[in-house]
């Protein structure tokens, strides 16, 4: 699945290759089998595209797969075996273990000057400088610098002579033209060794941006194993594209006003690199569902109503396909449409309208039927059948004629009436939801309600 934090990389990159006329590249790093299907590769480039990262734009190239460079990978690796930056090493951790007497200390060199050819499970380590130090040129974090004696003679090369990430990290960003890396911060360990085998190929290093790490509200890295991190999760649970995006480019990094809501061709015009802040990112579902709900309201009718299509069908549509009314559906939208923060929700705001009888809500038919609420529904029952007028402005006169014969105000009076019809004590507006539905229904669910409120007193 498409983590947020790596579809917030992938938009600071488009918008770094989109504002300077770059091209913005999509590798599968494919070379664990293991973590590596078809349906996978075919879930990030789909992801890709729901957030604006199309195929189809200029902007767009790829995508390539690292498994296609592996002659390239075990060349470069032999380069740099032949010039000397690298050798064979046969030294096991056990070894190791025994000469350091530690499990945690790197490695100590002992094979550089053995000379050493290649054979069967010998791995092939970079041969880092012993003096000096490393200095990234880092777009968001200036230009940290690593000494090259902290930095231990790392594998290149597995036993059996297969490149490992590191190496064919670095062939393909060559082979591909890569001038700038925008990635998340748990890669900065890495980019020392990676900036070392640039130099070594021959190659002057690209620009790096290592963005901060996203967090929860305990204020921890969002991790798959705890929390909720796939993109597709949160579009699939009515979160719309537009609110991701807008969303994800803050999380970092911030126009310097304000405005917070605002389309992503304005946010790419503004967006710079270097601005992104350092700290921990907080990744606010709150306030991503706050963000949604602005953008849901800011669409047209019709736009709302195609939005929603989704849930109206099965698996999330708990009516019958034929009962589905499209035209009352699209009447009903805008009354919906101002209290939804979230996509999903729609099928719970208009179930009333499509199903034989309302839902059964347990806690809303405790909370609203209380005392006298069968005295309520009676004379409702009674006014609204006699009502000559089926409107909203006409219904909502004969409940506010029915409270104040029980000294209730509107709200407490509405209550039960608003359970019985449409099963629920959230919904939408009482009376235009009463005046969709029509009298014939409404009546026959207060009879039902008050059947049932009878029963159980009984």
């Amino acid at each position: 699945m498409f983590h947020v934090g790596g579809a917030r990389s992938a938009l600071y990159n488009w918008a770094v290759a989109r504002q300077s006329g770059g091209t913005f590249v999509l590798r599968i790093e494919d070379t664990d089998a293991a973590r590596n299907k078809p349906e996978w590769i075919d879930g990030i480039i789909s992801a890709l595209a729901a957030i604006g990262i199309h195929e189809e734009d200029a902007a767009f190239e790829g995508p390539y797969f690292q498994s296609h460079n592996a002659d390239r990978h075990r060349e470069a690796g032999l380069q740099l075996f032949a010039a000397g930056r690298a050798y064979y090493c046969d030294c096991t951790r056990e070894q190791l273990k025994e000469r350091t007497g530690s499990d945690h200390l790197g490695y100590d060199g002992f094979c550089r000057e053995r000379g050493l050819a290649f054979e069967e499970g010998r791995a092939l380590r970079f041969r880092t400088p012993d003096e000096g130090e490393t200095v990234v040129v880092d777009l968001v974090r200036g230009e940290p610098a690593f000494p090259n004696s902290a930095i231990e003679d790392f594998v290149i090369a597995r036993g059996d002579g297969s490149p490992v990430f590191l190496i064919a990290n670095v062939v393909d960003d060559l082979d591909e033209g890569i001038t700038q890396v925008i990635r998340g911060e748990e890669h900065l360990s890495n980019t020392p060794k990676q900036q070392l085998l640039w130099e070594a190929l021959g190659a002057k290093p690209p620009v790096w941006a290592h963005l901060p790490v996203i967090v929860n509200e305990k204020r921890q890295k969002l991790s798959k194993r705890r929390d909720k991190v796939a993109l597709e999760d949160y579009l699939a649970e009515g979160f719309l594209p537009e609110a991701m995006v807008n969303y994800l480019m803050l999380l970092g990094w911030g126009p310097g006003d304000d405005r917070e809501i605002m389309p992503y061709e304005e946010l790419e015009q503004l967006f710079r690199i270097e601005d992104v802040n350092t700290a921990p990112a907080f990744f606010d579902v709150k306030k991503l569902t706050a963000f949604n709900g602005d953008y849901i309201r800011a669409l047209s009718p019709e736009q709302f109503a195609n939005a929603c299509a989704p849930w109206l069908v099965a698996p999330y549509a708990p009516w019958a396909p034929e009962a589905f009314d499209k035209d009352l559906f699209e009447v009903a939208a805008p009354l919906a449409q101002t209290r939804l923060a979230l996509l999903s929700e729609i099928t719970n705001y208009v179930d009333f309208l499509f199903l034989n009888e309302p839902v059964e809500d347990e806690a809303s038919w405790n909370k609203a039927m209380k005392a006298g609420a069968g005295d309520i529904l009676s004379d409702a029952r009674a006014e609204l059948a006699a009502a000559v007028d089926w409107k909203a402005d006409d219904l909502k006169a004969v409940l506010l004629a029915v409270g104040e014969k029980h000294g209730l105000k509107l709200g407490k009076a509405q209550a039960p009436i608003r359970v019985a019809v449409t099963g629920r004590t959230i919904g939408l507006p009482l009376f235009e939801s009463m005046e969709l539905l029509g009298r014939d229904r409404v009546l026959a669910r207060l009879d039902a309600a008050a059947k049932k409120l009878a029963a159980a007193q009984a």
